[in-house]
């Protein structure tokens, strides 16, 4: 008899092998995008991308390296994301064991009291002891690919939480050397300011000079002055701005608001050709796009868990162990039991759940393939955007190094010509303040183009 029980699971064993030529699963296959025109630009494309190049390449301040890599230790974002990931580390560790059976143990002691007319009490008096030690198994065969679908998807998932670590990388490294570049640059105007102001308090003193040999009035000596006011309210907002610009950059590094160690803005120069690549490039540069098409891809994975459940499951439980009730015959070879249990089971009816997990499960899927649509589209406008802004900022470069050295000898002309009395004074006043304006200018649109690089860089995927 124990004979032909067991031939009759082995052939059930035997069907449910053969039976896995029939997956319901599907295979996953990489969605089909359109990328050629992703990119507005009038560059001739090819496999070279800015993206490329390591961070401690293109950034070559030693303090900013410096700062770039504290960050990525501190950085309370970049700690978030590892534990994350360790999470989903774990989960995909779980799901690949979903081939193994269950296994669980255990052990208990049983005290009944009976009494004499209660059911058994013609045959028991008093209490009867039962020691137990079991053993039970239960192990799911994968027919259909259900498990080795929520195996890949849990490994998806996991994918996806690297990609998004990677993703936040490129924050942090963008966000630090943009905020240190800024840092640099309003240095930068501060100094200009300090060297206007001292200028203004010189042309206070020679204004009064000039009324008191009659050449300009009280009026030109009250503008001056009022000038003077005006270059004091610059510098206090440029010095309040490079505290609140130091503030940012330490929460960035995880530090308490405090002084920043600098270099200058004069010694920076990013030395890299702008080159964006094909766009293509950006379905394995991106984090944000890959971690999108894993996305995409658990959710194929868990739907094809979902269509899974419509079909029969192949089950068998087992467990065996001693039982008595004499402690000292509890592992005895005649207190060992066992029993195997083996099975199908298919869903008749359950209030429609299995099919509308399934519709959901296919809503998920199709959301996560347009969201992957969308982050591609946005990042190659990111990318255009970017491209855009570098153009636009080196050739307002170039023309503000022109206005500045004009507006400057105009500066120069008409407080010479101020002395001789053959210039109105309030043209000397504008020329002074458009020649500031257009210096503090200057440096802006210097720290603007360095930033649209750094823009560009993180938009095509570098800086991990």
């Amino acid at each position: 008899m124990r004979k032909q029980n067991i031939s009759k699971l082995v052939i059930v064993l035997i069907a449910s092998v053969l039976l896995q030529s029939c997956f319901v699963a599907k295979d996953y296959k990489s969605p089909e995008v359109e990328t050629d025109n992703l990119y507005r630009t009038e560059q001739a494309l090819d496999s070279t991308s800015l993206a490329s190049i390591s961070w401690d390449k293109l950034f070559t301040d030693s303090l900013l390296q410096q700062y770039i890599k504290e960050g990525l230790t501190n950085n309370y974002d970049v700690k978030i994301a590892l534990q994350n990931l360790i999470a989903a580390e774990e989960n995909m560790k779980q799901g690949k064991l979903g081939y193994f059976p269950s296994i669980n143990g255990n052990a208990s002691v049983t005290r009944q009291y009976y009494q004499k007319n209660s059911l058994y009490g013609d045959f028991f008096s008093g209490s009867i002891d039962q020691f137990d030690f079991t053993s039970k198994i239960s192990w799911e065969a994968d027919i259909w690919g259900k498990i080795r679908s929520s195996k890949r998807a849990s490994v998806a998932k996991y994918l996806q939480t690297v990609a998004a670590q990677q993703a936040i990388q490129t924050e942090i490294v963008a966000n630090i050397a943009s905020t240190y570049y800024q840092l640099l640059a309003l240095d930068a105007q501060v100094k200009v300011a300090e060297k206007t102001l001292i200028n203004r308090v010189e042309s206070v003193e020679t204004i009064k000079a000039l009324k008191t040999a009659g050449i300009v009035t009280e009026v030109s000596v009250k503008q001056t002055e009022a000038q003077k006011y005006a270059t004091e309210i610059i510098l206090k907002d440029l010095k309040y701005n490079v505290k609140v610009v130091e503030n940012v950059l330490s929460i960035l590094l995880s530090r308490t608001p405090g002084i920043i160690e600098r270099s200058t803005f004069d010694a920076q120069e990013i030395n890299a050709d702008v080159e964006v690549g094909v766009p293509a490039l950006l379905l394995s540069n991106r984090p944000d796009v890959v971690a999108a098409e894993l996305n995409f891809r658990r959710n194929f994975e868990l739907t094809n868990v979902a269509r899974s459940n419509f079909y029969p499951s192949l089950y068998v439980n087992a467990s065996g162990g001693f039982q008595s009730i004499e402690l000292d015959d509890w592992f005895d070879a005649n207190s060992l039991f066992s029993s195997i249990l083996t099975g199908l089971t298919q869903p008749i009816f359950n209030q429609r759940r299995v099919k509308t997990n399934y519709e959901i499960a296919q809503a998920n899927q199709q959301k996560a393939y347009l969201e992957f649509k969308q982050t591609l589209l946005l990042a190659g406008k990111e990318v255009s955007d970017a491209l855009a802004d570098y153009k636009n900022e080196t050739e307002k470069l170039s023309i503000r190094k022109n206005q500045l050295d004009v507006l400057t000898q105009a500066a120069d002309y008409s407080d010479e010509l101020l002395q001789y009395g053959m210039v109105n004074y309030l043209e000397v006043l504008t020329a002074k303040d458009n020649a500031l304006n257009t210096e503090l200018g200057y440096i802006t649109n210097k720290y603007n183009q360095m930033n649209a690089i750094i823009t560009l860089y993180r938009s095509l995927g570098g800086g991990y």
